[in-house]
């Protein structure tokens, strides 16, 4: 009779080194990957899992992901949270807003995982009416900010915010104003004019006033922009604010205001287009402004995405933050172009350097109210359109889905090589994940290869088409 037959030592170690190496490599034998077809076929959807090998065959072209090289952290994707749509959201019956709002923070099932929001300071341009913290009467003033109160926001705004902590205690929520009361302006008007320098030491105690009250209704703001749109005067509200305004009211007024009063929230400067990145660069090159500042803020109605990694080069120790862009396609009877936003907005903001992306705006009603008299944008899509507690779900809300959902706060963007017709960008997340996100902008279906360390796999997009990918 033989004996059985014993693993040597030597062999026992090669099995363990051979089985670490293959986790060390992320060498899995599938990838997982959720798709949306420009023709609905597929919106947003788990697909057959696709397997990996060692040599994946094909012509066409090759994605390599590599986590050796690392770029920014992020810190989440989101909506902006306007005034129009807390309203929307806070006159839903309570099972139909608890159910809308689980998925919009959480991750289970189809949920999306919003993971950061924008919310204005006083009205933007979708509240029904235009207001500020501290409005007076005409000819009055209040520079001891007696009258400051949060006021039309403890109905719906910090309500809405209050259920989504409750869901998502760590969400981040950047605080932006359109304008300042209006006594502290030149032309006395909630339509553009500009800052009375008489009133900046008022005005940065209304910012610290305005992240004090909010952090007394349990409502941390991790950031503010010192002005939404500053070169944009004729929305409503508004108001002009030149760089070297900007400049002088942080370093002189809104730095030292948070400093005395022991606040951390961040300070963000610009936020408007990418064709003026001479804005903050100016800003950033004021020593004593710059102390105070943590970032810039872009929008990408102007311009090319590609501006803000020159904001980057020249300043590389401060943020880069993508705070608003609009994504609209009214009439989607006939699929989603989903292509175009996700490449040129998320995958470009996040190849330049943004630790976040925000979209406008989270919800508006069929007609894409409420917006402002006087410079109200009425065609703002939400990325859902609520009508009474019906809810659909639009363009916007599966472009930001394909990241949201897969891409937590603190993943780190990584290395992934790109073409003309797949734009990507890939992560790798806390978890220890990667995460590939590709739009296929080309006129033609697509059949690439995604390589990632020794192992490969074959891929296929329509024209059109996006596609997340996991492993």
């Amino acid at each position: 009779m033989v004996a059985p037959r014993k693993h040597s030592g030597i062999g026992f170690l090669f099995f363990l080194f051979t089985f670490l190496q293959l986790k060390v490599d992320g060498q899995q034998s599938i990838v997982n990957w959720w798709l949306t077809n420009p023709d609905n076929t597929a919106v947003l959807q788990k697909q057959k899992a696709l397997p990996t090998s060692a040599k994946a065959a094909g012509n066409g072209a090759v994605i390599n992901v590599n986590d050796k090289e690392v770029f920014q952290t992020m810190d989440g994707f989101g909506f902006a949270l306007t005034g129009g749509s807390a309203t929307h959201i806070i006159k839903m019956s309570a099972p139909t807003r608890k159910a809308l709002l689980n998925e919009l923070f959480t991750t289970a099932g189809n949920n999306i995982g919003v993971s950061y929001l924008r919310v204005s300071i006083g009205a933007s341009d979708l509240n029904d009416h235009v207001f500020s913290y501290d409005d007076m009467p005409p000819g009055e003033t209040d520079t001891a900010m007696k009258h400051f109160d949060l006021g039309p926001d403890k109905k719906d705004v910090i309500p809405v915010l209050k259920e989504i902590l409750a869901i998502a205690p760590k969400i981040k929520i950047l605080g932006s104003p359109w304008s300042p009361p209006a006594w502290m302006k030149t032309n006395h008007d909630t339509r553009g004019g500009r800052l009375n320098p008489e009133y900046y030491a008022a005005y940065a105690k209304y910012f610290v006033l305005y992240i004090q009250g909010m952090a007394k209704e349990g409502v941390t703001i991790d950031a503010v922009t010192v002005q939404n749109e500053p070169l944009h005067p004729g929305n409503n509200p508004s108001l002009l604010l030149p760089a070297p305004d900007e400049a002088i009211f942080i370093k002189d007024h809104l730095g030292p205001a948070f400093a005395k009063a022991g606040i951390k929230t961040k300070i963000i400067i610009y936020d408007h287009n990418a064709d003026r990145p001479d804005y903050p660069i100016d800003i950033l090159n004021d020593k004593e402004a710059r102390k105070y500042i943590d970032g810039s803020g872009f929008h990408l109605y102007g311009g090319d995405i590609e501006a803000l990694t020159d904001v980057h080069n020249e300043h590389p120790d401060k943020h880069i933050y993508f705070t608003e862009q609009m994504v609209v396609q009214p009439d989607a009877s006939n699929g989603f172009h989903i292509a175009d936003p996700v490449e040129r907005v998320i995958i470009g903001a996040c190849r330049n350097w943004c630790r976040n992306v925000l979209l406008w705006n989270l919800a508006a009603d069929p007609e894409n109210k409420p917006f402002t008299d006087r410079g109200g944008c009425s065609m703002c899509q939400g990325a859902v359109t609520i009508d009474d507690d019906k809810v659909t779900r639009n363009l916007a809300w599966y472009a930001l889905a394909h990241v949201s959902k897969f891409v937590p706060p603190g993943s780190i963007r990584i290395g992934s090589s790109t073409s003309d017709s797949l734009k990507n960008v890939a992560f790798k997340t806390p978890a220890g994940k990667m995460v590939l996100l590709v739009a296929n902008i080309s006129e033609k279906d697509q059949s690439f290869i995604i390589r990632y360390r020794s192992r490969a796999v074959n891929a296929q997009l329509k024209k059109g088409a996006v596609a997340t990918y996991v492993w």
